[in-house]
C-alpha cells in the first residue's frame, strides 16, 4: 500500500471510530427513551406476569435466529454497511407501531409482544455484520480502552435520556390518558434518536471484506466443538449465565412498579443508577482488560454479579436500592468488556460474524427458557410475601454454580501482566477516580453498546 493511501485509510479510520462513538451516543438515547420502558409500558397495559416472562425474553429469542440469515442478507446487500444500515432505519420505525398497539383493545400485549419482536429481530440480525465491522476498525491492543470509552460516553447518554423519560412519564402519570401520552411521547423521542444514529452509521467507512454466502462452518460442527474450543467453552459460559439472568431479569420492573408501587420517577432513578455506574466504572476494566487481559477480568466480575438479585430480597428501602444498583453497574461493567472483548480476541475476522450469529443463536433459546421459566416460577409459587423474591434467589444460586463451572476452563488468549484478584478488585477500585470521570476523546487507529437487570 503507498504511502498516501495508507495515510488516507488511517485518516477514514480515525473518522469512523468517532462516528461510531456519536453513533453509540444517539443509540443509547434511543434505548433510554425507548427499550428501557418497554416492560414499563407493559405493565401500564396490564400485561401478566407469564405475558411479561415473554416480552423479556421472546423478542431476543427470534432476533437470535434471526442472525441465522445474516451471511445470505450481508451477500444481498453485497455489504456490511449496507446491511446494517438499512435494518437500523426499520428498526427506528417500528417505534411507531408499538405505540399505536394502546388502541388495539384486548389484543394490546398479543402486539406489543409482535412489534417489539420485530424491533429486537431488525436490531439483533445485524449484529454478526456490525461486530465484524468494528472489529475490522479497532485495533487489538485498543480495543478494552476503545469500548470503554464508547460505551462510557453511550452510559451517560443512556443516564440523562432515561431520567429525561422518567420525568416525562412522572408528569404525565396523573390518568390512563396521560400515562399514555408520556409513553407516546418518549418512544417518538427514541424514534428520532435512532434516525441520527443510522445518520452517523451511514459516515462510517467500511474496509475491504470478502462477503460470503455460505458460513464458512455449519451450526452442528460448532456445537460439536464447543467444548473443545477456548471460544466455545466461553460461549456456553456466557449462554448459562444468560439463562440464569432472565430468570430475573424480566420481574424487576412488575416488582418495582406492582409490588413496590414506586412512582415513575423513582422506578426510573433506580433503573438510571446502574447505568450511571457503569458509565463510571467502564473504562476502568477496559484499561485493566488490556493490561491484565479478558479472562482475568472476566473471571473476577463473574464472581461479583450473581449476588444482585439476592440482594433485592433484603430489603425495599429506595436508598439501599440505590446503592445496590452501585453495585451491580460495576460488576455489569466487568462482565460486558470481558465477554465482548474476549469474543472479538478469540476469533478471526472471516469467522467472526458466523461465530457471533451462533452465539446469539443458542443464547437466544437460554434467554427465552430463562424467561418462560422464570414466568412459571412466579406465577405458581406462593413461598414469600412476594411472588418474585424466589426467582431472585434461583438465578443467585445458579449464576454462582456457572461460574464455578466454567471459568477455572477458559483460557487467556494474549500475552498479559499477572495480577491476584484481590489486587485488581483494589486497582480498579482505586483507579475509579482518575479513569472513570474523565470523558477524554476517544481515536484509535487500526494497522490494517443485558440489561439494566441486576
Amino acid at each position: 500500500m503507498k504511502p498516501d493511501e495508507k495515510e488516507n485509510k488511517k485518516e477514514l479510520i480515525r473518522k469512523s471510530l468517532n462516528y461510531s462513538i456519536l453513533d453509540a451516543i444517539f443509540y443509547a438515547v434511543m434505548v433510554g427513551f425507548g427499550e428501557s420502558f418497554f416492560s414499563a409500558f407493559a405493565v401500564f397495559l396490564k400485561a401478566n406476569n407469564v405475558q411479561l416472562g415473554l416480552l423479556g425474553s421472546l423478542p431476543q429469542t427470534l432476533g437470535s435466529f434471526a442472525q441465522f440469515f445474516h451471511n445470505k442478507l450481508t451477500g444481498y446487500f453485497r455489504s456490511r454497511k449496507k446491511f446494517v444500515c438499512s435494518s437500523v432505519l426499520l428498526m427506528a420505525l417500528m417505534y411507531i407501531p408499538i405505540t399505536l398497539v394502546y388502541y388495539t383493545g384486548r389484543s394490546k400485549i398479543f402486539h406489543l409482544i409482535l412489534f417489539v419482536s420485530l424491533y429486537w429481530i431488525l436490531g439483533m440480525v445485524i449484529n454478526p455484520a456490525w461486530t465484524s465491522w468494528i472489529g475490522d476498525l479497532v485495533a487489538e491492543g485498543t480495543r478494552g480502552a476503545f469500548f470503554s470509552r464508547r460505551n462510557r460516553l453511550a452510559g451517560l447518554a443512556s443516564f440523562l435520556s432515561i431520567l429525561a423519560a422518567g420525568i416525562i412519564l412522572q408528569f404525565f402519570s396523573r390518568s390512563s390518558d396521560n400515562k399514555f401520552t408520556g409513553f407516546a411521547i418518549i418512544f417518538a423521542l427514541a424514534l428520532i434518536a435512532r434516525i441520527f444514529s443510522f445518520i452517523f452509521l451511514t459516515r462510517k467507512y467500511e474496509p475491504e471484506y470478502e462477503i460470503r454466502a455460505k458460513a464458512p462452518f455449519s451450526f452442528l460442527q460448532y456445537l460439536k466443538e464447543a467444548r473443545k474450543r477456548n471460544h466455545g467453552l466461553l460461549i456456553l459460559y456466557l449462554c448459562s449465565m444468560n439463562f440464569c439472568v432472565f430468570l430475573s431479569a424480566p420481574f424487576f420492573a412488575p416488582y418495582m412498579l406492582k409490588d413496590l408501587n414506586l412512582a415513575y420517577l423513582n422506578f426510573t432513578i433506580i433503573n438510571a443508577t446502574i447505568i450511571i455506574s457503569k458509565y463510571i466504572f467502564l473504562p476502568v476494566w477496559g484499561n485493566a482488560a488490556d493490561r491484565f487481559g479478558t479472562k482475568k477480568i472476566l473471571s473476577l466480575a463473574g464472581f461479583l454479579i450473581p449476588v444482585a438479585p439476592l440482594l433485592w430480597t433484603i430489603s425495599d428501602k429506595f436508598i439501599y436500592l440505590i446503592i445496590i444498583q452501585v453495585f451491580a453497574g460495576f460488576a455489569w461493567a466487568g462482565f460486558d468488556t470481558g465477554s465482548f472483548n474476549f469474543i472479538l480476541d478469540s476469533t478471526s475476522s472471516q469467522k467472526r460474524s458466523t461465530c457471533v450469529a451462533y452465539y446469539n443463536v443458542i443464547n437466544g433459546i437460554t434467554i427465552l427458557a430463562g424467561g418462560l421459566l422464570g414466568g412459571l416460577i412466579v406465577k405458581y409459587n406462593s413461598v414469600f410475601v412476594t411472588k418474585y423474591f424466589l426467582v431472585f434467589i434461583i438465578s443467585t444460586v445458579l449464576r454462582y454454580l456457572t461460574s464455578f463451572i466454567f471459568i477455572p476452563k477458559l483460557k487467556e488468549v494474549r500475552q498479559v501482566e499477572n495480577i491476584a484478584y484481590p489486587k485488581l478488585l483494589l486497582t480498579l477500585v482505586t483507579t475509579m477516580p482518575s479513569l472513570g470521570l474523565t470523558l477524554k476523546p476517544a481515536v484509535f487507529e487500526k494497522d490494517g453498546d443485558k440489561t439494566g437487570a441486576p
